[in-house]
C-alpha cells in the first residue's frame, strides 16, 4: 500500500503536479470544443466535472486498495458521500 498524506489545498497549490494536471484538463477542453465546432451545447460543466470525477474516483480508490476510510480523507470528503459517488459511477 502506498502511505500518502492526504492533500491539502496548501499543499496542492505548492505542487509540481496542478501546473500540468490544469494544462491536461485545458487541452482537453480545447480539443473538445473544436470537435463540436465551439458549440458544446449546455451542460459541459457536468459533461467535464463527470469525465474527470470516475477516474479521479477509480485511481484513488485503486491506490489506497479499495480502503474507503482513506480514500475519502484523501478526497476531502466523507465516506457516506465517496459511496455514493462510487454507486453512481458503477465503481463498486
Amino acid at each position: 500500500m502506498n502511505a500518502v498524506a492526504p492533500l491539502r489545498v496548501d499543499a496542492a497549490q505548492d505542487s509540481s503536479l496542478q501546473p500540468a494536471l490544469r494544462e491536461c484538463v485545458a487541452r482537453a477542453v480545447r480539443r473538445y470544443l473544436a470537435d463540436v465546432d465551439s458549440q458544446p451545447g449546455e451542460g459541459l460543466h457536468a459533461l467535464v466535472l463527470a469525465e474527470v470525477e470516475c477516474p479521479l474516483l477509480r485511481e484513488v480508490m485503486a491506490w489506497y486498495g479499495g480502503n474507503q476510510s482513506k480514500a475519502a480523507a484523501a478526497l476531502g470528503i466523507n465516506r457516506a458521500t465517496l459511496r455514493r459517488k462510487l454507486q453512481h459511477y458503477g465503481l463498486t
